[in-house]
């Protein structure tokens, strides 16, 4: 009787021990293989070497004793994909040989993340004067490069880095003797998997292969961005400005690009070039966000000025002297720096806008949306802090397992399971009153396990994406104010800015959404030339957009609100045409409805004309 052997398989999802005769054909043991991993007989390939050499195909007639595989050999499967040759699991874009994980989709990364992963990214040291006692080409511990997310190193900045950047947590896990030959980040799941045929779905039946791992909250050792950046200081005060007014808090999206931070390592900055501000109903405590009929439009605009949505930001400003304009410091060590709500409200954000990541089987990890408060500091002044929430608060949220706590706004409570959902336990690390480390059920969380703070900065020299006036157009959707958006304040603003430069006039990110989004004249696909302009700081593009009928056109309406337009002219093709105008339309003083000559009531609103 022949003796059998014991042949090992590795595959994506893991190892198998098939047993075979010395002298069994290929394709018997190809066919033993295929029903031990659940494959058809073509789905898979199997190679001799984990580099994919030294295929074995049922083709060939020949014994595994003639192939030279031994009892106790290992042998590699990958299951065949769609996209072609297995040479197209590898990018050669990525420096050290950084390998795409099986099953990960070719995504196009963003412009940071790929200019990031071209760079070194080391921390270059010069020679220690006492300590090296090599020569000048020589390098010793003391002033070899360190890796970028070398933890002495960036404890030791000023001010101490408790986060590496995202980048150079990627170098730490591709690092090792295989660079990352089997690196993965998963993204985590709290749902029970979908496809269990073993038993009835939940509630009825639940089995270890489809329901989701507990979850222990733990700190965050990567950041997906390190910086946030206002490119000035009139950015903010603007926004600030309705508290200011009003007494009630405020929210807006902020809107610029991602740069290379190079205080950091491989880091990330936000540098925000706009605020806008979406409908909403704000009191002294609440915010309300209502629904946004311009959204699509506001990202298309910002898309073509060459900006993209970085992320939120909202007030919580309580005035504590109004003679010295202090204001309340409530958010600290002793109460909370993020409530609950804000959490998941920033998890929602940052789940709509995921990080689009190759190393990811999904095609994306984490997001680099940003969260900004304004709020009261030590010194009772407005200060502006940044935060990220956690990766495994995003899963929490998208899956809907945490919830606000009504009377501890530093509180959340991880839902408990029912009928309609399944929710895995989740714990967070604790210390008693007797210094031991223990485990607790989130129920209720601290919400600290789940933040991470993003330093928000100011430049020394201002940059400005857009020009700034001494009188500038209004923002939109401030109508409580009494600063509305309408071809009335349009003239008001072109009469009051009478700048040579058109780019500096028409450079305002909420004076371009208003051409594009206004109910009169909406500028559709004319203005693309005009933002062009915008973007590359093309004064001679301006001029040429100037000219246009469109322009001719929004002059025209201009004329007829009844400003003294003085200057006016100079920006129009056709500013002999203003008397003309004013008697052919007229603009209600109320609701800004162009109504034709003659009539003495509004068509619209049924107000009279004077």
């Amino acid at each position: 009787c022949e003796k059998g052997v014991i042949i090992r398989v590795q595959s994506p999802e893991g190892v198998k021990r098939i047993t075979a005769a010395k002298r069994e054909t290929v394709a018997t043991f190809l066919k033993k293989v295929a029903k031990e991993f659940g494959f058809r007989n073509n789905g898979f390939s199997v190679y001799i070497n984990r580099n994919r050499t030294g295929e074995i195909t049922a083709s060939q007639n020949k014994s595994l004793h003639l192939l030279k595989i031994k009892h106790g050999d290992m042998l590699f499967l990958f299951p065949s994909s769609p996209a072609g040759s297995s040479s197209e699991n590898m990018d050669t874009s990525l420096p050290q040989g950084l390998l795409r994980p099986m099953g990960a989709p070719n995504v196009v990364e963003d412009e940071i993340d790929q200019y990031l992963i071209k760079q070194d990214g080391k921390i270059y040291r010069n020679r220690d004067q006492q300590l090296c006692r090599h020569g000048p080409l020589g390098k010793c511990v003391h002033c070899v490069p360190l890796e970028p997310f070398d933890e002495d190193y960036l404890n030791h900045l000023e001010p101490p880095v408790k986060h590496m950047s995202f980048h150079a947590y990627i170098r730490k896990l591709t690092g090792g003797a295989d660079k990352g030959k089997f690196v993965a980040l998963e993204n985590i799941s709290c749902k029970i998997k979908s496809g269990c045929e073993g038993h009835p779905p939940w509630p009825e039946g639940i089995c270890t292969k489809c329901q989701p791992s507990a979850i222990t909250l733990n700190r965050q050792k990567y950041r997906h961005v390190d910086n946030i950046m206002f490119e000035n200081h009139t950015i903010a005060d603007r926004f600030l400005d309705f508290w200011r007014k009003t007494g009630n808090q405020h929210f807006g999206y902020l809107y610029g690009r991602y740069t290379e931070h190079k205080d950091i390592p491989l880091a990330i900055r936000a540098e925000v070039a706009a605020i806008y501000e979406p409908p909403q109903i704000g009191t002294q405590n609440s915010l309300e966000l209502l629904e946004d009929p311009k959204a699509e439009v506001v990202d298309e605009i910002a898309a073509k000025l060459g900006l993209t949505k970085v992320g939120w930001i909202f007030t919580d400003l309580v005035s504590e002297d109004t003679r010295k304009g202090t204001v309340r410091y409530s958010r600290n060590k002793d109460t909370y720096f993020l409530s609950a709500e804000e959490c998941i409200t920033a998890g929602n954000f940052q789940n709509q806008h995921p990080n689009i990541c190759r190393l990811s089987p999904d095609g994306h990890f984490g997001s680099k949306f940003v969260t900004v408060v304004a709020t009261g500091g030590p010194d009772n002044q407005v200060h502006f802090e940044g935060y990220q929430v956690s990766n495994q608060c995003m899963a929490l949220v998208r899956d809907e397992c945490l919830l606000p706590c009504r009377d501890a706004p530093e509180l959340g409570y991880a839902k408990e399971s029912s009928s309609e959902q399944y929710v895995p336990d989740v714990f967070y690390k604790d210390i008693d009153k007797f210094g031991n480390e223990i485990t607790q059920l989130a129920r209720p969380l601290p919400v600290e396990y789940l933040i991470i703070d993003i330093t928000t900065t100011f430049p020394k020299d201002p940059v400005y994406t857009f020009s700034i006036s001494q009188n500038p157009f209004p923002i939109e959707n401030r109508d409580v104010l009494g600063e509305t958006q309408d071809f009335h304040s349009l003239a008001t603003y072109l009469s009051q800015n009478t700048s040579s430069v058109f780019l500096d006039i028409i450079s305002d990110f909420h004076l371009l959404l208003f051409l594009v989004t206004n109910e009169v004249m909406p500028l559709q696909d004319s203005i693309s030339l005009l933002l062009e302009a915008v973007r590359t700081r093309n004064e001679e593009l301006a001029q040429t957009w100037k000219k246009s009928e469109q322009w001719a056109t929004i002059e025209q309406l201009c004329s007829t609100v009844g400003v003294p337009l003085s200057g006016l002219h100079e920006y129009g093709a056709m500013g002999s045409s203003t008397h003309a105008a004013s008697s052919a339309m007229w603009a209600c003083q109320h609701c800004t409805f162009m109504n034709q000559p003659g009539t003495e009531h509004c068509e619209m609103c049924s107000l009279p004309r004077t």
